[in-house]
């Protein structure tokens, strides 16, 4: 077979030559383009991971163990996703070379002992890689190395899509979907049928070392319960994917604003971003899966709620993302409203670290925490709980904290969502909230939820397990459960935060329009004294508050 992509023989390197494939993301063996053209007519061909110390090295000063950039589970995620990449690598005869270091100096030192003629990557939307990138790119060219660098991480390529669009990317994920049309590797075989890869060469005086373990890497071990019930790699991630698609009603139905955010047991998703993530998964070859199952079904949901709808939001994101300067920030980034948010440490801790006072938002945090995986509507009800809903913190602050403790944290992704989420981009109709209190019990009236992750509340009756502080007195004591010292009173008076939360964004957008999003640092501190003085909106301009129960 050839994988899609790939240059026609033609093109390949002379045979003989010596062949590195760098893996970052795409850690499999199935639809992989640069596994392919790396293999192919190569006498020894080197697979690269590199621990990069600004995302592997242990940081004792973060609020949960890990390192800087990632909680320990997503680590343990990516250790177990390098672990059965190694394992496939060695059933073809070949085996992964873990390296440390700073990535460019590692490789370059490779490349140079190595005596590499041909240098296989995955491309990579991610400014942090795209600099990296840049540099092996000019190392490589200098060299005289050829260097293959395809699109496989998501359905279509950002860059031709941005081009397609007068060269900005379309800013609606239905023009987006219209401009991107059907992708050309559709009627491909991704699944890989290579049996044999060409043996490993000699490693020189390069300090290769095994798949390391948490304990190697400087960590802690944690108990099995505090970890992710979530295990990484790509046989994992294609069990996962194949018992989805087995559920062909299920898969047929789908529809993104339903779900039940409370189920725990099974969750109700298919649980797949993870392995998305690292590309334990191709996503095309999950587009492909989703496709059959459709062909074979009567009648099935369409984007954008269905499951196929979600692989195409990921790429809307993935785009945007790519053609957006500051991406990751509220300053200098044009599609995303100025907004005077708070930068309050108090609140931030007590909404990271599940004591805001509020079962629902408090569970959903706890099991962040613990499993570093909750279902999109609960990612949904905690963020706009801190941010426009509530306690009105700055979404990056929200944002850093998804992107140290999600096993499933993707750059993109986890950006375009927390302003989704704080009604700073994408979405603008601020005055629909999730009620902390009513939303999770529409679910789950019974709080079994609430009891699973915050066990100090198992005991509270499920008349007042979501506002437990409503409890008298002789319920809390029968409960072993004294609101204020067991456990938190709520941090703000929802319905008050809320209509005060309300107002501020009214000003804000009112702001943003009039001066066409070019406010200055002096108009958002003005803005927020403003609202500091008089907190009370003005009668004429009330606002009609909608809750999402």
């Amino acid at each position: 077979m050839r994988f899609p992509g790939i240059p026609p023989p033609t093109t390949m390197a002379s045979s003989g030559s010596n062949s590195l494939i760098w893996f970052r993301k795409g850690l499999r063996i199935h639809d992989n383009p640069a596994l392919g053209y790396a293999a192919r007519g190569s006498t020894a061909l080197y697979p690269v991971f590199v621990i990069d110390p600004r995302y592997m090295e242990p940081d004792p000063s973060a609020f949960s163990p890990g390192s800087n950039r990632a909680g320990l589970n997503r680590i343990r995620f990516l250790l177990e996703s390098l672990a059965d990449l190694d394992l496939n690598l060695k059933k073809l005869g070949s085996r992964l070379l873990v390296l440390k270091g700073e990535p460019t100096d590692v490789l370059f030192r490779c490349l140079s002992e190595w005596s590499i003629k041909k240098l296989c990557f995955e491309f990579d939307t991610e400014p942090y890689y795209q600099s990296l990138d840049d540099k092996v790119r000019k190392y490589a060219t200098a060299a005289g190395i050829e260097i293959y660098s395809p699109v496989s991480h998501t359905l279509f390529n950002p860059a031709d899509i941005i081009e397609k669009n007068g060269g900005k990317p379309p800013s609606t994920y239905q023009s987006f979907v219209k401009l991107a049309g059907e992708p050309s590797w559709i009627s491909s075989t991704l699944l890989s049928d290579l049996n044999r890869l060409p043996s490993v060469g000699n490693v020189g005086n390069c300090p290769i070392i095994e798949v390391p373990s948490i304990k190697e890497l400087g960590y802690e071990d944690t108990p099995e319960d505090e970890n992710t019930p979530f295990k990484g790699g790509e046989s994992e991630g294609l069990r996962r994917l194949k018992a989805s698609m087995e559920n062909k009603e299920w898969v047929a139905n789908f529809e993104k604003p339903k779900g039940d955010p409370s189920s725990f047991i099974k969750p109700a998703t298919t649980v797949l971003s993870p392995y998305l993530k690292f590309g334990c998964v191709s996503s095309r070859y999950f587009y492909q899966c989703i496709q059959e199952v459709q062909r074979n079904c009567k009648k099935h949901t369409s984007p954008p709620v269905s499951l196929l709808g979600q692989l195409l939001w990921r790429d809307f994101f993935y785009t945007v993302a790519f053609g957006t300067p500051n991406f990751d920030q509220m300053k200098d980034n044009t599609i995303c409203k100025q907004i005077p948010w708070k930068i309050d440490d108090e609140l931030l801790a007590a909404w990271r670290d599940a004591r805001t006072g509020f079962p629902w938002i408090d569970a959903i945090m706890m099991q962040l925490r613990k499993w570093g995986w909750m279902h999109h509507l609960a990612r949904h009800c905690v963020a706009c709980f801190l941010t426009r809903g509530d306690l009105f913190v700055h979404w990056e602050k929200g944002r850093d904290v998804f992107e140290r403790l999600l096993i499933d944290s993707d750059w993109a992704i986890n950006n375009a969502n927390w302003m989704w989420l704080s009604c700073s981009s994408f979405f603008y109709q601020y005055n629909r909230i999730y009620s902390p209190i009513s939303f999770g019990k529409k679910y789950d009236p019974n709080g079994n939820y609430i009891r699973q992750f915050l066990p100090i509340l198992k005991d509270m009756p499920k008349e007042y397990i979501y506002e437990p502080w409503t409890a008298p007195m002789s319920i809390q004591v029968k409960a072993k459960c004294i609101i204020g010292k067991d456990y938190p009173k709520p941090v703000v008076d929802h319905n008050l935060a809320s209509k005060e939360c309300k107002q501020i964004l009214y000003e804000a957008y009112e702001l943003n329009k009039r001066l066409k999003g070019n406010l200055s640092g002096e108009d958002l501190e003005n803005l927020r004294n403003k609202h500091e003085e008089d907190k009370r909106p003005p009668k004429s301009k009330r606002l009609k508050q909608t809750t999402i129960d």
